[in-house]
């Protein structure tokens, strides 16, 4: 019976050749295979190889400024070209697209997950309507983030018709290395991620990699006896695994996240003990998140996105007592739970369930997700909101794209401005102290991440919330339907928009009480909500 070779990190990065294509799978730094990865960035940097890498990654890999993850393989000359999900906490691998050093193609994270099945089936590409009139789409940008990438020759995306519809072809990418991360492998290579706090990809990227013939790199924590895995707990089975690396500084290189080693509360093995939610401070984010969250029903499965809602929305939930009147998701595949923050974006203790992140796209890009809560950089006169490039700087979609594209309501979260915004908040309203000196509402969004024109087709209902403003999408363009008490229309409102929106006859106020400590009534609000089935 074929077995894996135990190696070396040294061993391993042997394998990988000089541009050949690299496959890594995480989030965050969730299940980052930094054993691995450091030994990459190191022989790079002392030999100058391996060099002229494709790197192909679903979601972000990175938290924020510090090492790890793919920040390991942001050097020029060691990649030659990326097609990733997300480099929003990967600031190094930002600046090699934005200084136009590397050719980046950025892909919807779930078109990317579900890629990994139609590579594994031999098929032409993965054929999907998300992303068709965003900057995904080859008439528009092709998903091409530099001149660089523009310049290259290549298309990743192409447009196909089936029976009379278009679709969007994502293109097959020949893996020749994938580098997974588990927590345990027996003797015959069989691996488990008991103490990982994702499922992720990595049985589909395994299949897809052994379908090009490429070889399969798993970083673990130890090797155990033969036989002692539970069969129904082993993620890939032993013989579709080329080579075993133990990982040997634990703490530093195999942590759960990157603000702990190991917490069982976010992989299933324990509950932690339920305490006293500890209430987030009244500030702008959290007036945001609350005006948003205004909008629930009862018994919806909501999303929750990077930035404002990952950060604030979850808290007020648990703050509020209404965590039985909705199920929070989050894109990894957690259900339920208390998702963690900022860096650590993707995991959930306490979780419900725990599924593949690939499946959870299924989820997402065919049923449709009830609420989406996500944030936002720019929304223009046509209702197209960019979330995907700020100035130089491109972040990429993550699952933004694949989730706003079939949701039926999509929610926005930002502020009004941006660049040193100042405000305060009282049972009066808003004041606001400093004006920001960034427009959020423009003429035309510098990329278009969520398309206008298309979302009313769909019959999506979507808001543009703001700490003093609430914005409805129409089919002629964004409405004005709400204003925040003690701020000036003209003044703080529409001399702050680069273009003149609709507004409502009866334009309303926000209810100050999202502005004061303690809860706000958010029970009664998904109560009132249900009973005349919405809110607008």
């Amino acid at each position: 019976m074929k077995k894996p070779a135990v190696v070396t990190a040294k061993e391993a990065v042997d394998m990988i050749q000089d541009g050949s294509t690299l496959c890594t799978i995480g989030m965050t730094l969730i299940s980052a295979s930094e054993t691995v990865l450091k030994e990459i960035e190191n022989r790079f940097l002392e030999q100058g190889h391996p060099r002229d890498l494709t790197l192909f990654h679903t979601c972000g890999q990175a938290a924020m400024k510090q090492p790890g993850g793919i920040q390991h393989l942001a050097h020029e000359g060691l990649v030659k070209r990326v097609i990733g999900g997300h480099w929003g906490q990967a600031s190094k691998m930002m600046d090699l697209i934005s200084e136009n050093k590397i050719e980046a193609f950025n892909l919807p994270q779930g078109q990317m997950a579900n890629m990994f099945h139609s590579m594994a089936l031999r098929e032409p590409g993965k054929l999907s309507k998300v992303g068709i009139g965003t900057y995904i789409d080859p008439r528009i940008e092709g998903g091409k983030m530099n001149q660089k990438t523009k310049d290259c020759g290549y298309d990743q995306v192409g447009i196909v018709t089936v029976d009379g519809e278009e679709y969007l072809q994502y293109k097959p990418v020949k893996i020749d290395t994938l580098v997974i991360r588990g927590t345990y492998a027996d003797e015959n290579g069989n691996i488990n991620t008991a103490h990982e706090g994702m499922v992720l990809e990595v049985l589909p990227a395994v299949m897809a990699t052994k379908r090009w013939g490429g070889k399969v790199i798993c970083q673990v924590k130890k090797i155990v006896k033969a036989g002692s895995l539970n069969p129904k707990e082993v993620v890939v089975p032993g013989v579709l695994v080329d080579a075993v690396v133990v990982c040997d500084n634990l703490q530093e290189d195999h942590r759960q996240t990157y603000s702990w080693y190991y917490d069982p509360a976010y992989s299933g093995q324990a509950l932690a003990p339920e305490v006293a939610t500890k209430p987030v401070p009244v500030n702008i984010r959290k007036v945001i998140g609350r005006r948003a969250v205004s909008e629930l029903v009862q018994d919806q499965i909501i999303n929750i996105g990077t930035g404002i809602p990952n950060d604030v929305i979850g808290p007020i939930i648990a703050e509020e007592g209404v965590g039985d009147s909705v199920m929070i998701t989050v894109e990894s595949g957690v259900y339920g739970g208390v998702p963690a923050e900022t860096i650590d974006f993707g995991i959930s203790m306490n979780a419900q369930a725990l599924i593949g992140h690939d499946r959870q796209f299924e989820l997402y890009n065919g049923t449709g997700i009830d609420y989406t809560f996500m944030g936002a950089g720019e929304m223009d006169q046509y209702g197209n909101v960019n979330s995907t490039r700020m100035g130089s700087k491109a972040p990429g979609a993550g699952g933004f794209i694949d989730i706003t594209a079939t949701a039926k309501n999509v929610i926005f979260c930002s502020t009004f401005t941006g660049g040193g915004l100042k405000t305060s908040f009282s049972k009066d309203g808003v004041v606001i102290e400093q004006e920001g000196t960034i427009k959020k509402l423009v003429k035309e969004v510098q990329q278009i991440s969520y398309n206008g024109k298309l979302a009313v087709e769909r019959g999506q209902k979507m808001l543009f919330v703001t700490e003093r403003a609430v914005f409805e999408l129409t089919e002629q363009g964004p409405m004005l339907v709400e204003i925040a008490k003690g701020v000036d229309l003209q003044k703080d409102i529409l001399d702050q928009m680069e273009f003149q929106p609709l507004i409502a006859k009866e334009l309303r106020y926000t209810d100050s009480a999202i502005y004061l400590d303690g809860v706000y009534g958010l029970k009664e609000i998904i109560a009132r909500n249900s009973e005349k089935g919405g809110t607008l």
